[in-house]
């Protein structure tokens, strides 16, 4: 049984694929292998829940009733949620709660009545690892092609999808690296590659693509 008591996620880019400042439940699509991942946590007593930056609220994009009606397609899409979280600041606000400050994480982590140093924060980009490790909560980046070579090498455990990140987190520590993650510090190498590869899309030297969720 692993140590892990929950595993909160990120929605956007980590769960479903991101559709930027999403209001309509209608364009949920859940990423390969989302429902099999979380059913496999759910069966091992694992709570599960979503801890989300819904910024699109603040700029006037989208309200809070938008956010939970989209909440609600993925729950039914992905099956029930133990906590759910949205921060609906923008990113100069301040407010504590919104990612990668560690407010969401350790709400939540409260809400299930857990230790946030038994909890992993499973998501996308850099703030979602950071936020983690304020809240000492253990982390796992999923990249995407909005994630910045950066922030993949500097993350501690990084799976190349969903599926595998919940195959890192059940295999338990020191979460060695089982068929299809990448393991704790191999961030480097998957930079490298994922460089590599962006450069030969793009036929240049710049390899990062166009960044929507760094303003979720």
């Amino acid at each position: 049984m692993s140590p892990v008591r929950a595993v909160l996620f990120d929605r956007d880019g980590t769960l479903v694929h991101d559709v930027p400042y999403n209001a309509a439940p209608e364009r949920v699509r859940p990423v390969e292998g989302a429902r099999e991942a979380l059913d496999a946590l759910r069966a091992r007593g694992i709570r599960v829940g979503v801890v989300t930056n819904q910024s699109g609220v603040a700029r006037g994009l989208l309200t809070e009733a938008d956010v939970r009606r989209v909440n609600k397609r993925v729950e039914e899409l992905l099956g029930p949620f133990d906590v759910r979280a949205f921060c609906p600041h923008g990113p100069d606000d301040g407010c504590p709660c919104r990612k990668p400050r560690p407010g969401m994480i350790l709400d939540a982590a409260g809400q299930l009545g857990v230790d946030p140093a038994d909890c992993v924060v499973v998501g996308d980009i850099g703030s979602d690892v950071e936020a983690a490790s304020r809240a000492g909560a253990h982390a796992v980046l999923v990249p995407t092609p909005v994630t910045r070579a950066e922030e993949t090498a500097a993350a501690p455990h990084v799976a190349r999808d969903l599926p595998a990140a919940v195959r890192m987190i059940l295999d338990g520590p020191p979460w060695e690296a089982p068929d299809g993650a990448l393991g704790p510090h191999a961030g480097a190498e998957h930079a490298r590659a994922a460089g590599r590869s962006a450069r030969r899309r793009s036929g240049g030297p710049d390899p990062s693509p166009p960044r929507t969720r760094r303003y979720l």
